[in-house]
């Protein structure tokens, strides 16, 4: 089967875009009444300023969608950023290498007393992220990380720059069991101009990220796309596209969707106004991205505002961090107390909405009625077995110590 890369030149995207902004009431609400987006000529007209007067019965079916295929429950996971060092140029990235922030990578027994403040928060899933340097992938640096980190986390997942499906192959004998890329951007004149340098740069490359890691063997995939950058509706076409091609052609693993929003972070990058996602449109574009695809996960992160997350939650939700810290070894310049930094942290990614500690965030899910999950899968039950194995002579450069909802009320 051809890559998305190939794939999606020949959809009639343009087609499917006009829908969503012209589609008729009626088309909408024919739509909603059959309860399921069964097309992309579905999902476009439940995009559409037709279907947003109908907001709360959207709201309503992906509420009872989720509920359906995936209970009462809220997965809670935390990211751990390993490093912020990177070789790209992108014009929105407080990683970015033009910026001037301190370039951190921790130590592995750094990365150990990270993820055991992650632990003793009760976390059980942890996404590790890094900045794009090819030097801490090659050398073992990040498949060592894995093994440490999965003796105390069941559930792995990393968020890197993209690699070779041979590249994975160790990472994912490692531990790792999940790998998350976004495109960022689907339309590829903004993404060349958002990307200048480095090896992000390549736009089908990254695309087709999702579908080397699933021959690897990863056993969750998850895409996004970063809103903010180009046309909310086209990104959200094109990510449902994606979206639907991972699931027929890489059914074996399981699949998960995320739509963040542009945070402020270093840099100079400012969202214009057109490519704005606002709040009302973001949970029609949730609803409707769950109604289109009722078994897939949707992720929550901690861009957004409290008061935003606390409504979304109910509504189609399936994955959310919280208490995040977006800079290497963040965690442990924490008030443990408050879980809240002790100190300015001028090497983040972005700077985060929802600052609330972890207990918080499950008190409010289990306020909702909702259950929140740390833990949902265990190596053991798949007969692999975590094990700490020693770096390899290849890696000796990073020893320890080197460097029914309730009314929705939005603006």
């Amino acid at each position: 089967m051809p890559a998305f890369s190939q794939v999606l030149p020949t959809l009639p995207l343009d087609r499917w875009i006009e829908l969503s902004r012209s589609a008729q009431e009626g088309e909408a609400l024919a739509v909603l009444k059959n309860g399921r987006a069964h097309s992309m000529e579905d999902f476009a007209a439940l995009l559409s300023p037709a279907a947003a007067p109908h907001l709360e019965a959207l709201a309503a079916q992906s509420q009872k969608l989720t509920r359906s295929f995936f209970g009462n429950t809220i997965r809670l996971f935390a990211p751990l950023y390993l490093s912020n060092e990177c070789v790209n140029i992108c014009k929105y990235c407080g990683f970015s290498r033009h910026n001037a922030i301190p370039r951190i990578t921790l130590p592995l027994a750094k990365v150990e007393d990270e993820t055991k403040l992650l632990a003793g928060r009760g976390f059980r899933s942890l996404l590790l992220v890094a900045g794009e340097h090819p030097k801490y992938v090659s050398n073992g640096y990040v498949a060592e990380c894995v093994r440490r980190c999965v003796l105390q986390m069941p559930q792995v997942a990393l968020e890197l720059g993209p690699l070779e499906t041979a590249d994975y192959v160790p990472l994912v004998a490692a531990g790792a069991e999940g790998l998350v890329v976004y495109q960022e951007t689907y339309h590829e004149p903004t993404y060349r101009d958002l990307h200048t340098a480095g090896p992000k740069k390549h736009y089908a490359w990254r695309m087709d990220t999702a579908e080397r890691g699933h021959a690897s063997g990863f056993r969750r995939l998850g895409i996004g796309a970063l809103f903010g950058l180009h046309d909310w509706r086209l990104e959200a076409i094109s990510l449902a596209a994606h979206a639907r091609h991972l699931l027929k052609n890489c059914w074996s693993s399981y699949l998960t969707v995320a739509l963040p929003r542009m945070r402020p972070a270093a840099g100079s990058f400012e969202v214009l106004p057109q490519n704005e996602l606002n709040d009302r449109e973001l949970v029609q574009l949730m609803c409707a991205m769950r109604l289109l695809l009722p078994t897939a996960g949707i992720v929550l992160s901690t861009r957004e505002p409290a008061a935003l997350r606390d409504g979304l939650c109910p509504l189609g939700v399936t994955h959310m961090s919280a208490g995040s810290s977006t800079e290497p070894g963040g965690y442990s310049d924490f008030d443990e107390s408050q879980w809240t930094p002790t100190r300015a942290q001028p090497g983040e990614q972005f700077h985060i909405a929802d600052e609330r500690p972890p207990q918080a965030v499950a008190a409010m899910l289990r306020a909702k009625g909702l259950d929140p999950v740390w833990k949902d899968h265990d190596a053991a039950l798949t007969g692999a077995k975590p094990t700490h194995f020693p770096l390899t002579t290849t890696a000796t450069s990073i020893e320890d110590g080197a460097s029914a909802p309730t009314p929705l009320q939005f603006g």
